[in-house]
């Protein structure tokens, strides 16, 4: 017989504070006989469904510069929007160069045409939909919010760039003095395995820093570092934005943070940027949810129209 002291000694399995699943993104172009096109992603924080309150809805884009990173590496991020009051997605999107440009965009946008028809059992009802990324991550997120806007839907909430590697030329100053070995050496690999043609490197989706059409765009948030080499890219994109008449908001943390590398650092999950990144998105969201709030009084508005639900667990 087992004593109960033993039993009761024994330590409690850690829970996870994530589920992954698969998604079914999939089109409605594809024939009726074609495979399901699935993805991995991790869910993060509380659905909302059964609350009156709704919570923003993030889908997340990890680092990697286009050829690495996982759900494990990108976790980082997620684990800081779930503290400032979100659920979020985060895609195992198809990596470089065995799946170069344009497949992880259209694998994002398709994952965020399943997020906002999903969104009332995720998050709410009324949750408002955002893309957030760093570094490979938020050029992808920044692709998918302008392929949204071509497209016509869906409506975004607003997108969240840390450190978004946004122009393929690297001719900027933080990168040519990042001490770091070869300049620019991890990204210019990174582009080369990404854009397998030259002419790819103009296409606004390829490198949104320089996409000539920024008009209505959701609010943008960047976010930077003293110390990140992609920070004058970062600035010139979020100058860009304000040049076309969109909210963007942008914070340079001071250094060091070691970015873009420690978002994938795995063996310390308390960053010591950690704090200033969670008070910028917690500001970003509540200040959504005040424009939001104020354009409904304004317009009258009883809230969008939501497509069938569909299953997710």
């Amino acid at each position: 017989m087992h004593s109960p002291q033993t039993s009761a000694a024994r330590p409690a399995a850690i829970q996870p504070d994530w589920t992954t699943k698969q998604i079914d993104i999939s089109t409605s172009s594809q024939a009726g006989d074609a495979p399901k096109k699935l993805m991995d992603v991790r869910f993060y924080g509380n659905k909302g469904a059964c609350s009156h309150a709704a919570s923003p809805l993030v889908l997340h884009f990890h680092a990697g510069a286009f050829v690495a990173g996982s759900l494990e590496s990108g976790a980082a991020i997620p684990r800081l929007l779930v503290e400032a009051g979100a659920v979020v997605i985060s895609l195992d999107y198809p990596l470089a160069p065995g799946h170069p440009f344009p497949e992880a965009i259209e694998a994002g946008y398709a994952a965020l045409l399943w997020a906002f028809k999903a969104r009332g059992k995720l998050a709410g009802k009324q949750a408002q939909v955002f893309v957030a990324g760093e570094e490979a991550g938020g050029n992808i997120a920044a692709a998918v919010a302008l392929m949204s806007r071509d497209q016509h839907q869906p409506q975004l909430a607003g997108q969240i760039l840390l450190s978004p590697m946004l122009d393929p030329c690297m001719a900027t100053a933080s990168l040519r003095c990042a001490d770091a070995g070869p300049v620019g050496c991890t990204w210019a690999d990174g582009w080369h395995k990404y854009l397998s043609r030259l002419q790819e490197c103009g296409h606004p989706y390829a490198a949104p820093g320089t996409a000539l059409r920024l008009a209505d765009l959701p609010p943008t948030l960047v976010l930077t570092a003293e110390d990140d080499p992609l920070r004058d890219e970062a600035l010139a994109y979020v100058n860009r934005l304000r040049e076309a008449g969109r909210l963007a908001h942008v914070s340079v943390l001071p250094g060091p943070t070691g970015w873009p590398a420690s978002f994938v650092d795995t063996s310390d999950r308390k960053k010591s940027w950690s704090p200033a990144v969670l008070k910028e998105l917690k500001t970003f969201l509540a200040g959504s949810a005040a424009r939001r709030t104020a354009s409904a009084l304004i317009a009258g508005d009883s809230g969008q129209n939501q497509p069938s639900p569909i299953s997710i667990f």
